[in-house]
């Protein structure tokens, strides 16, 4: 690993001088940015893939929606689409991207997928109601578009300041860029997290006087669904296969661990495609077991099993204490 670490840091340094200086460029306005007018929030994180921005968007979409009329605009991460993409009946995973089509096949809310954010902000006279709350998701380095707020996840296990730039670690830009956001979420932690261990970590991400920090963990439902049918946990005995296309699928595996259930995981990489073959794979092993899968990948299979076949587990974030919670809730509504 020494002597990868000799080869990579050269070209971590050069990537913080490019990465830097677009920065400095945008600091200094030689690049415009957009800073939206509407009521909005920007999620993001410094590291590539993993930190939860996903469950971050769901959670806020659950707990506003009742509040506002959102909107989730995306870039659309491998969809099969171009340009901008207005979310409908129509839509598919394929045209939305998966994680853009869950929030729609799963609330109902408005989503905008395009390359370019400004693009998809420039299409929501389209939309009807008209929204008045903006979720921006994966944002953070994108800084055509500048949100009211800016949340920030990074995970317990793996936080941003332990880390290093892309190619001797998977920091997408410095660490100073966490200066953007108002909120720093930290994510998938674990239950029991003491209070000590939360101050050691606060006092290493040395958050400024304006930032505020929050910690998170993953809470798995107590039933698995589809479209048409659930089941709750507890009534699954048999051996299942799991099937998943995410970047860190230990803490569902953990769960179903500790809940007792037997089973055998296909772990694909994160946003995959399912090829032909792979499909037919699965329907050979599958034989009269059902298929647990996490809720973005359902997305992708659901067309090629039955809801007899086919469950996912939902997820949601939670937070270590109840009453942070509410105070996120008040201080999101103060900020935007």
């Amino acid at each position: 690993m020494k002597q990868w670490s000799v080869l990579l840091f050269p070209l971590a340094w050069i990537y913080n001088v490019i990465t830097a200086l677009r920065n400095r460029l945008f600091d200094w306005k030689w690049i415009s940015s957009y800073k939206i007018k509407q009521a909005s929030i920007g999620i993001g994180n410094l590291s590539v893939g993993g930190t939860g921005k996903s469950v971050v968007v769901d959670y806020l979409i659950t707990h506003f929606k009742n509040h506002f009329t959102p909107v989730v605009v995306s870039r659309g991460y491998k969809r099969k689409s171009r340009g901008v993409v207005v979310a409908s009946e129509k839509s598919t995973v394929q045209s939305l991207g998966d994680e853009p089509y869950q929030f729609f096949s799963k609330h109902g809310v408005a989503v905008v997928v395009a390359e370019k954010r400004k693009d998809a902000l420039n299409a929501l006279s389209q939309i009807y109601p008209q929204p008045n709350l903006i979720l921006l998701d994966d944002v953070l380095q994108h800084r055509y578009v500048k949100p009211r707020l800016t949340i920030l996840t990074t995970t317990f296990s793996n936080p941003y300041y332990s880390d290093h730039l892309i190619p001797w670690g998977w920091l997408r830009e410095s660490k100073l860029g966490a200066k953007r956001a108002q909120i720093i979420l930290v994510t998938k932690c674990p239950d029991n997290l003491s209070l000590d261990v939360q101050q050691q970590m606060i006092k290493k991400l040395n958050p400024s006087k304006d930032q505020s920090v929050f910690f998170t963990k993953i809470a798995y439902q107590s039933k698995v669904l589809n479209r048409k049918n659930e089941k709750a946990i507890t009534s699954i005995t048999s051996p299942f296969l799991l099937v998943t296309g995410v970047a860190n699928p230990e803490p569902l595996v953990s769960f179903l661990r500790e809940e007792g259930k037997v089973f055998e995981h296909y772990n694909y990489p994160n946003h995959h495609e399912f090829k032909t073959f792979e499909i037919e794979e699965l329907q050979n092993l599958k034989r009269n077991q059902i298929i647990i899968t996490t809720e973005k990948d359902f997305g992708r299979l659901e067309d090629f099993f039955s809801p007899e076949e086919l469950f996912y587990l939902p997820i949601e974030m939670e937070f270590l204490e109840k009453k942070e919670a509410e105070r996120f809730k008040f201080l999101v509504k103060s900020l935007i």
